[in-house]
């Protein structure tokens, strides 16, 4: 029996992230058997406090489940993971008893899906636009104003549709109409504190589940800001919930207690469990060695009370590290009392030489109690992550048949293309997940250790190739004069999680570090068992530099140079999109796809390029696919939905054929799912077309929506 027991965020160094961005834009314009932990947890291990200092983690690396032990991790009495697994459970339901889109990922269960089935595989081409929205809060960078980014997802509840802005403004509207009911400005810093630029992640909402009569905040609005406020507003008036927190405002930096000369940013919603909030904070990436560490809160929901907290990192490595903490979404099965973090990597980045202890609870699928924020299970994704290859999306819970059994199942959508499948009461495999012997550097990094092995899932396949290096693409290296291959001769390759290096031009790194699949994680159709997950192909390199050697390579760079100082680490670093000197990728297309996957087998239904690579109005050729940031939603009538690709276009999809149905051209790309929602017996799809810098300069402020014709 398994013993007891986190864009990136998108880049967040502001010449990193800007190289990124418009490098990888000018690209496409032109062209386990699981290991056994060795300890029991002893009572310093715990991970969870109620509403006092966090306590620290400890524990063997490797990919097996770590689970909590009798005495740490729940209230309730905790059977080993056999009998939890035949135990009696509560399943998460086919279709959710209401057809609402209440949180970012459709409900708590993240499975972008919807049990609406008036739009149809047959009549989907008809959908016409029916009503827009534009907010005005937008900027593209060349001014005072920092440029925005708008990852939200339209959230439809208490018939309205609420959206928060990137100037952290709330805006809720009437869902048949787009007219706006009522706004509230926070009057938020417009200060890129912890992000190269504004961002927002949407808004969550609650609801007293025995209201009181006459009472002001029986339902509330949440948004969080740059500056790591998170505010509370009454869904039905948008007057501030004076009993919550400070007269509606909860200031979380104010527990920023380790390493608080650096600034926290609250830019993704709580997560709403029954009274429960669930919030994540957001940091710098790449800038330092050291961080803030990543606690996750629990809240009431109704006063903002601190309930518990949860730390990924021991006491040590907090104060010589930080960070592994949850900057995106979080997902939840009430019935069962779980909470699921996906916990991201700790700091620096790249360099690992100040944390070389074992870290399990980090770059992980965390699974809490609910109620006492103990650990019940987790498994670790990336053993010591010198990659960025940290959780960027909520793991989506399922169930599942496999070989006539039915399984409370769990997947995990990762950076590297994988898709870890696990049972999300025990956190034990679906299909074996196997620990690999993986490279182990060259020697030029000093005070470095690597991992031996790293988890590789053996269902479904990965989604990117990584068998061996990627191919060059002919046409960029013979435009280039050869410069691709004379690139690819000069980086460092030796299969997947080849270590970062000081020599040549560093190593090659692929998928890229913003990721093989991004924060908008899988969508899941209960009724056929199919997981749909788009993907972007894009090659990066990583160079190490010395101290000396980085001042020296920086200096005067300019702000597409991609350099990252990692300060007070030994090596700065360079990241970049592996081009020849006219900006066309090195690699093969296609850049994006998207794939079905049933989940009786794990084996791929269908697969397509997605979207169309483009940028100052030239388009490539749409079988060459785009890079996509966000993700798809799914529908009873057998439609998939999404944006996510550089021409910003929206596509709907036959989610047994793979088939695209319909499109229409957005203002900016829709950098997240779409939402699904009835509305007088209408059926509604919502994008927010807002853009992301990081695929494209063009950003937006959209809300558009669309319906089949009314008879």
């Amino acid at each position: 029996m398994p013993i007891s027991l986190s864009q990136p965020s998108t880049p967040t160094l502001k010449l990193a992230a800007a190289r990124l961005g418009s490098a990888t834009a000018l690209a496409l314009l032109l062209a386990p058997l699981p290991l056994l932990a060795q300890d029991q947890p002893t009572e310093s291990d715990r991970t969870s406090t109620r509403s006092e200092t966090p306590a620290s983690s400890e524990a063997a690396t490797s990919s097996e489940t770590v689970q909590a032990d009798d005495e740490g991790s729940r209230d309730l009495d905790t059977a080993d993971a056999s009998d939890r697994r035949n135990a009696d459970r509560a399943p998460i339901p086919l279709v959710p008893e209401n057809p609402t889109w209440d949180s970012f990922h459709g409900q708590l269960n993240a499975q972008k899906y919807s049990p609406l089935d008036q739009i149809t595989a047959d009549n989907v081409g008809d959908l016409e636009k029916v009503w827009e929205f534009h907010t005005g809060d937008v900027a593209d960078g060349s001014g005072d104003t920092p440029a925005t980014v708008w990852s939200a997802t339209p959230v439809f509840a208490n018939d309205t549709i609420y959206i928060g802005t990137p100037f952290y403004r709330l805006i809720a509207l009437d869902p048949g109409t787009g007219k706006e009911k009522w706004s509230f400005d926070t009057k938020s810093s417009r200060e890129a504190l912890t992000q190269p630029v504004l961002k927002n992640r949407g808004v969550s909402y609650w609801e007293a589940e025995n209201p009181v009569a006459g009472e002001p905040c029986q339902k509330i609005v949440y948004m969080g800001t740059m500056d790591a406020q998170l505010f509370a507003l009454d869904a039905d008036t948008g007057e501030l919930c004076k009993g919550f927190a400070d007269n509606g405002v909860l200031n979380v930096n104010q527990w920023n207690d380790t390493h608080a000369e650096w600034p926290l940013s609250v830019l993704q919603p709580p997560t709403v469990v029954g009274d429960h909030l669930m919030l994540g904070w957001a940091g710098m990436d790449w800038a330092y060695e050291q961080a803030p560490p990543g606690t996750i809160f629990s809240l009431d929901a109704q006063t903002g009370e601190l309930e518990w907290t949860f730390q990924a990192l021991s006491d040590e490595m907090r104060e010589k590290s930080g960070t592994a903490n949850v900057w995106t979404h979080m997902s939840a099965d009430r019935e069962n009392g779980l909470l699921y973090l996906p916990v991201s990597s700790p700091s620096p980045n790249y360099w690992g030489g100040n944390r070389t202890e074992e870290a399990p609870l980090a770059t992980s699928t965390t699974a809490l109690d609910i109620e006492t924020g103990k650990v019940v299970w987790s498994r670790q994704w990336v053993h010591h992550d010198i990659w960025d290859y940290d959780i960027n999306s909520a793991p989506t819970l399922m169930d599942i048949t496999v070989d006539g059994e039915e399984i409370p199942a769990l997947v995990q959508a990762t950076k590297q293309g994988f898709l870890f499948v696990v049972n999300r009461l025990t956190g034990e495999d679906v299909w074996p997940i196997e620990e690999r012997p993986v490279p182990q550097g060259d020697g030029s990094v000093e005070g470095e250790v690597y991992a031996p092995t790293q988890p590789f899932p053996t269902k479904p396949a990965p989604l990117l190739d990584q068998s061996e290096k990627p191919k060059i693409w002919s046409l960029a290296d013979a435009v280039g004069g050869g410069q691709c291959s004379r690139l690819w001769d000069d980086l460092t390759y030796e299969g997947m999680y080849t270590p970062p290096t000081t020599k040549g031009e560093g190593v090659l790194a692929y998928p890229d570090s913003a990721g093989g699949v991004q924060w908008g994680g899988v969508a899941f159709d209960p009724e056929s068992q199919t997981a749909i997950v788009n993907t972007s192909h894009i090659v990066q390199t990583i160079k190490l530099y010395n101290r000396e050697d980085y001042e020296e390579a920086d200096s005067g760079s300019g702000n597409e140079s991609g350099f990252a100082p990692q300060k007070g680490a030994p090596y700065g670093l360079r990241l970049q999109v592996a081009t020849n000197w006219l900006g066309m990728p090195c690699w093969e297309p296609p850049f994006g796809e998207l794939v079905a996957l049933d989940m009786h087998t794990g084996d791929v239904k269908w697969r397509r390029p997605v979207g169309a690579s483009q940028q100052y109005g030239f388009f490539m050729p749409e079988k060459w696919g785009s890079p996509t940031i966000g993700g798809p939603a799914v529908t009873a009538g057998g439609v998939v939905f999404i944006g996510a690709s550089m021409d910003a276009k929206l596509r709907a999809f036959s989610l047994e054929t793979g088939e695209e149905l319909w499109s229409d051209q957005a203002e900016a790309p829709a950098v997240a799912n779409p939402s699904i929602y009835e509305y007088k017996g209408r059926q509604y799809v919502a994008f927010v077309a807002g853009g992301n810098t990081i695929l494209k300069d063009q950003v937006g402020d959209q809300v558009v929506v669309y319906a089949l014709p009314e008879d």
